[in-house]
């Protein structure tokens, strides 16, 4: 199954991001150009470092510098996150042109690549919730929680795995097919985010 393909990749690229833990760290991917588990490393990798920076961003005694630093270095990693999905739609949009719709095929409401990135998120809450379940300091409360919240967290990833893995099946059969549009991100955009090109947002 493709979901397999995609949980086994994603737990391989945060297990060697937490080998060292450092969001400066660049990416080693270990998978060969142009294949899609390149990509699928890429994606969660991206979304690693992010979950983290989003970690750093909050504290509350972060230097304001830095803090705008963080942010601009997250919204670079949002518009990377893009890109890669968009990459992996194309993955897919190769594999299934041959394939003809039937008459009444329906479009889904989300590509095969934008689900795959939710599976990507829930890889990373899996992993630190299961930290949590099993943290040496907490107390038995919080480890007890924890890992009822985890229980959910991996039913989520049972039942969205089952849901892609339907939506493949009804593209690669035609009863469904795919549309993507590029994201039309305009903040980072100099000629569409007013603050960019010196008017004053309205």
């Amino acid at each position: 199954m493709f979901t397999a393909l995609c949980i086994s990749t994603f737990d391989h690229s945060i297990r060697d991001y937490h080998q060292h833990n450092d969001i400066h760290r660049l990416i080693e991917n270990p998978y060969e150009k142009n294949t899609v588990e390149h990509l699928l490393y890429a994606k969660n990798w991206i979304d690693t470092v992010q979950w983290h920076l989003e970690d750093v961003i909050r504290d509350p005694n972060i230097d304001p510098v830095n803090a705008l630093e963080m942010k601009r270095w997250i919204d670079r990693s949002n518009q990377e996150r893009t890109d890669l999905v968009e990459y992996i739609d194309s993955y897919f949009l190769d594999k299934y042109k041959a394939v003809i719709p039937v008459p009444d095929a329906s479009i889904n409401t989300e590509s095969p690549a934008w689900a795959i990135d939710r599976l990507s998120i829930l890889g990373l809450k899996i992993w630190h919730m299961r930290e949590e379940a099993t943290r040496p300091d907490a107390t038995e409360a919080h480890r007890e929680t924890c890992q009822k919240k985890l229980d959910i967290l991996l039913e989520q990833q049972r039942d969205l795995s089952t849901a892609i893995e339907a939506l493949l099946e009804d593209i690669s059969r035609g009863r469904k097919y795919m549309k993507v549009y590029k994201q039309m991100k305009m903040y980072n955009d100099p000629s569409l985010n007013p603050v960019l090109y010196g008017q004053k947002p309205r």
